[in-house]
């Protein structure tokens, strides 16, 4: 009987997986710089976007908390929170933000959780092939909870910040217009600005498309941004 509760109890733990694209966010209570908070729902409402980082007080995470900090207001006129993670305790990270404050004049104000691996083991932060330390993952949270986007880079490569806020001014935009965003938008080097109308499904509507849409077939077809 010992053996058989063993064998179903190894079976859900080996059936359990990292979140992925269009899953919920986990539910978890996390203590962070500004108190305890119960995530997804502290940003009910609001996209957001959890990052983490291998340890504080490391070069290329110092790089990333200014490069984030510098651009918050751009997340916030999206409407969209930034939240950090460290395997590392609260007292550590508060250090490391007053370090940042006294060496380069920035004030982090979002939030940063403090964690003892449980969370990073949730989210699936630890690749087995890149050491023991959690990797620099990306989390984009549309507001209702929902998992849009996942980035993963290794620790020798720091985050791209402008495009973390591209996606999600993609993402928006995408939902407002009912469109698909090209590569490099809103730079396209085919279309510009333009944004993707989607494929017909119909022959009579392929027929029209050109009629109303600026189009290099009826597959293909596009509007400009700014005159929608």
């Amino acid at each position: 009987m010992g053996e058989k509760i063993y064998e179903v109890r190894k079976i859900k733990k080996k059936g359990k997986r990292m979140p992925l694209i269009g899953d919920k966010f986990p539910k978890m209570e996390v203590q962070t710089t500004q108190g305890m908070m119960k995530l997804p729902k502290a940003f009910k409402g609001k996209w957001f976007i959890l990052f983490s980082h291998p340890g504080d007080f490391t070069p290329v995470c110092t790089t990333e908390f200014v490069s984030f900090q510098l651009r918050y207001d751009q997340f916030r006129d999206l409407d969209c929170e930034l939240i950090g993670l460290s395997v590392d305790q609260v007292h550590s990270h508060l250090k490391w933000i007053e370090w940042i404050w006294e060496n380069f004049d920035v004030d982090i104000e979002f939030p940063v959780i403090a964690d003892t691996g449980k969370v990073a083991d949730t989210l699936g932060l630890i690749h087995p092939n890149k050491g023991t330390n959690t990797v620099r993952a990306v989390f984009i949270v549309d507001p209702e909870g929902i998992i849009r986007a996942i980035l993963y880079y290794p620790q020798e490569l720091g985050r791209n910040m402008d495009e973390i806020l591209r996606m999600v001014e993609g993402f928006q935009t995408a939902e407002e217009k009912n469109v698909a965003i090209p590569a490099n938008w809103p730079c396209n080097e085919i279309i510009g600005k333009g944004l993707i109308i989607p494929p017909a499904s119909d022959i009579e509507t392929a027929i029209k498309r050109p009629e109303k849409y600026k189009c290099f077939d009826w597959w293909l077809c596009y509007r400009n941004y700014y005159k929608w």
